[in-house]
């Protein structure tokens, strides 16, 4: 299929309306007529994922961050970023971002994590807007706020996240700021540390996101909120695993649909 058709489908899942103000989303590089028969899906367009779609001559490459964020004012080998561009170019590799659209989207990023948790009746976290679903007004935003299945202590929870979302490890801010056990969790994929006011207005007993530096945490516990960092890529690499499988579904008779081989860039050493 041409590439703009399949933009469009994506833009049906996640539409670039839902990004924010602030970020880049959608076709970054490459021709929206050219033929699109492989993709490859990953979080991150990194020098390995460039390097491995040029590799497998992929016709789009498919990531939940967006490699051109800030202006590129030169398009040349000094600059990394923009000697990944024009790898992409010299090969022919179209490059399509679905970054905070897809985090805010319903049915998406937000909803696929609190899924993961069981989380019970969420509500959105951080509400950006509405969208229309089947007639009706469906709020949609950056994380989700709701019950747990059942009531956790909070190094139960931790080891539960662990699980659910295959982590290696996970850093607790707040051991001594909650209750015996909680019940009532916010979480919200990627960098959170602006959700945590939003976490506190809800009544979240614990947020769980990623990135959240030693002031951010300590400063959430004394307000009794707990924190569960699990890192940026800790809790979003299920981007890749539900797109894949989305386009299997749509597409799978006719594209090639193939998931990055690069690791999980951090580690316990």
């Amino acid at each position: 299929m041409k590439c703009l058709e399949l933009i469009q489908k994506l833009e049906t899942l996640a539409p670039s309306a839902c990004a924010c103000d602030w970020d880049n989303v959608g076709l970054l590089v490459g021709w929206q007529e050219q033929e699109i028969h492989r993709i490859l899906i990953a979080l991150d367009a990194t020098d390995e994922v460039v390097e491995e779609a040029i590799r497998m001559r992929a016709d789009l490459l498919l990531t939940h961050h967006p490699l051109i964020f800030k202006p590129l004012k030169k398009v040349n080998d000094d600059d990394f970023i923009a000697l990944r561009v024009m790898s992409l170019i010299q090969y022919n590799v179209n490059y399509y971002a679905m970054h905070t659209n897809f985090d805010a989207a319903p049915g998406c990023m937000a909803d696929i994590a609190a899924g993961r948790l069981g989380l019970m009746e969420p509500d959105v976290l951080e509400v950006m807007g509405t969208m229309e679903i089947d007639g009706k007004p469906v709020p949609y935003g950056i994380g989700k706020v709701g019950a747990l299945p059942y009531a956790m202590t909070l190094k139960e929870l931790a080891l539960f996240v662990k699980e659910r979302f295959g982590l290696p490890f996970i850093t607790v801010y707040g051991e001594h700021a909650v209750k015996e056990t909680v019940t009532r969790v916010a979480i919200a994929p990627g960098s959170g540390k602006s959700s945590i006011a939003y976490a506190e207005k809800a009544g979240a007993e614990v947020l769980i996101t990623g990135d959240i530096g030693h002031h951010e945490g300590i400063d959430a516990a004394a307000n009794h909120l707990a924190v569960l960092d699990a890192g940026h890529y800790g809790l979003e690499h299920l981007f890749i695993g539900f797109m894949a499988d989305y386009l299997e579904r749509e597409y799978g008779d006719s594209l090639e649909i193939h998931k990055t081989a690069a690791a999980f860039p951090a580690a316990v050493l």
